[in-house]
């Protein structure tokens, strides 16, 4: 039997949301964050079609080498810069920039010979306090940069935010404060804005935006979904139903018997759990959808299998399909009964549930 979990990759729909995010951001270029995968979408397929993106952003070299190897020469940035010196060599021959965000790197791009300059991103700790300068040092940052021989100068400046999904907050605006202050005399262009910011602080858009959730339909913001910005979901995941059951009030369903029938009721196993990336602690009452009716997980998922309520649905049968979430289901509505994020939904997805695209 052919697995019947597949993931289907809408490019239409990512095609409209990165339209979209030049809307939002008109006066802004865009970097397009495709690390990880382009966030389990597939960076092959997401560098391709939007091959007109002002810049891509990856975590490393290894990501950086296959959109060269499919042959884009668009500018790529790497978004944790280096570690190893030696990687500077093939960073050159990849012709990617790099985000510098420690001394260490300033002192190994004094010290070391290429074969031509790279163009580098200074990185500013405004808040985020991951990454990154503290402000009172970036002046003398910005300087040796622009100095150095292996340096396009001069650097380009950015920083990231920590809270700007909260808009309640006042960190986003202090940051914004902070960073405009820091490089105020500075050259260079400036990037702040990651998905959340593009939406909720145009004041912080600047040269460059750098969009991730919102590209691949969704939204980054609190108790929200991309919907409501004109997005469209790009990846749909779905299985089929595998097996009907009947259970009489109070059979205990699944492993560890958390989840007991409050009547005598039918409920259906889907070919789908944590083995494909379906999220191992989502919750009894997780929203899946059968034949477009909404209908609710039971019991813990299991690594190939998950239990789903039928009351709503008496209708279903074996063969038919279920969606997990995509289109018709917003992945925001499952993270949040799995206790996380739809970034992680995308990234956790696996290699067994097999890929299509569709343009």
């Amino acid at each position: 039997m052919t697995y019947p979990t597949k993931v289907h990759i809408d490019i239409n729909a990512l095609k409209h949301n990165f339209k979209r995010v030049r809307e939002l951001a008109p006066k802004s270029k865009i970097m397009v964050m495709v690390k990880a995968n382009a966030y389990g979408h597939g960076i092959t397929e997401v560098a391709q079609a939007l091959c007109d993106a002002d810049a891509f952003g990856v975590a490393c070299v290894e990501e950086a080498s296959v959109i060269r190897q499919i042959g884009l020469d668009n500018p790529i940035v790497l978004m944790s810069g280096f570690i190893d010196p030696n990687n500077l060599t093939e960073i050159t021959k990849l012709n990617c920039e790099i985000v510098v965000h420690n001394i260490a790197q300033v002192e190994a791009l004094e010290q070391i010979n290429l074969s031509k300059p790279i163009k580098v991103w200074l990185k500013i700790n405004t808040g985020m306090h991951r990454l990154g300068f503290a402000p009172k040092d970036v002046a003398g940052v910005h300087a040796r940069l622009s100095n150095c021989k292996n340096v396009v100068a001069p650097p380009n400046l950015m920083t990231h935010f920590a809270d700007a999904n909260d808009t309640k907050k006042i960190t986003t605006s202090k940051q914004i404060k902070i960073f405009n202050e820091t490089t105020k005399n500075l050259s260079g262009e400036k990037s702040l804005a990651n998905s959340a910011a593009i939406l909720s602080f145009p004041e912080s858009h600047a040269d460059w935006v750098r969009p991730g959730g919102l590209l691949y339909g969704v939204s980054p913001l609190l108790n929200d979904e991309g919907a409501k910005h004109n997005l469209i979901a790009v990846m749909t995941l779905r299985s089929k139903i595998i097996a009907i059951q009947q259970a009489k009030k109070g059979a205990a369903i699944g492993y560890g018997g958390v989840w007991q029938c409050p009547e005598d009721m039918s409920y259906a196993i889907v070919a789908i759990g944590y083995g494909d990336g379906y999220p191992r602690y989502a919750k009894s009452g997780t929203p899946v959808l059968v034949n477009g009716q909404v209908c609710a997980l039971i019991g813990r998922v299991a690594m190939d299998m998950i239990a789903i309520d039928l009351r709503s649905h008496p209708q279903a049968k074996i063969g038919d399909e279920v969606i997990l979430w995509g289109k018709g289901l917003p992945a925001e509505h499952v993270a949040e009964h799995a206790d996380t994020i739809t970034y992680e939904l995308f990234c956790r997805v696996v290699r067994r549930a097999q890929r299509k695209k569709e343009d």
